[in-house]
């Protein structure tokens, strides 16, 4: 009965790793410091756990997430609400549907395969903001946004795959 509770808790502390990871990249992300003097736009760090987990676990990172994590960001970011909600909706949905392709894919692929959805809730941003203001914004920031989230992917993935290899994983397949 023992075994039963501990591997129970092991279950749902693993189920709430990826949206942690997505927090905590929300926060980090927002964070009112820039080491750079705001040369280099932050990176989409909580769009990297939705992208991961959405591929390789969808059942720890449910439309719901993506949504709740895209408000978060919108909240912490200080632009038009609803804006990064939809826009993480919208990559969801791309991964969703280009799971099996994309779970295939490897090296400089998986990285190409990231930065599609990337870009895919990139553009999605971009025309919300758009119409939300209703004339064209400036491309170079959003595609600043683009570069650096892809660029800091290729770290990040590591962790993630790490992550996910020692602690979800284990947690998650005991039976």
């Amino acid at each position: 009965m023992e075994r039963m509770g501990s591997l129970m808790s092991g279950r749902i502390f693993s189920s709430t790793i990826p949206v942690v990871l997505g927090i905590l990249g929300a926060l980090i992300a927002n964070f009112p410091v820039s080491f750079l003097g705001n040369l280099v736009p932050p990176p989409l760090l909580s769009f990297m756990p939705l992208y991961f987990w959405a591929i390789v676990r969808p059942d720890l990172m449910t439309p719901f997430w993506a949504f709740m994590l895209g408000l978060l960001e919108d909240f912490l970011s200080g632009g038009p609400p609803g804006v990064w909600a939809a826009s993480y909706l919208a990559a969801y949905a791309f991964v969703d549907n280009q799971r099996d392709m994309l779970a295939g894919l490897s090296g400089v692929g998986a990285l190409v395969g990231f930065g599609v959805a990337a870009l895919t809730a990139c553009a999605s941003a971009y025309v919300i903001v758009d119409i939300y203001h209703w004339r064209l914004q400036p491309l170079a920031p959003s595609m600043a946004e683009l570069a650096i989230t892809v660029i800091e992917y290729t770290a990040a993935v590591f962790v993630l795959g790490a992550i996910h290899r020692r602690v979800v994983g284990p947690l998650r397949s005991e039976f």
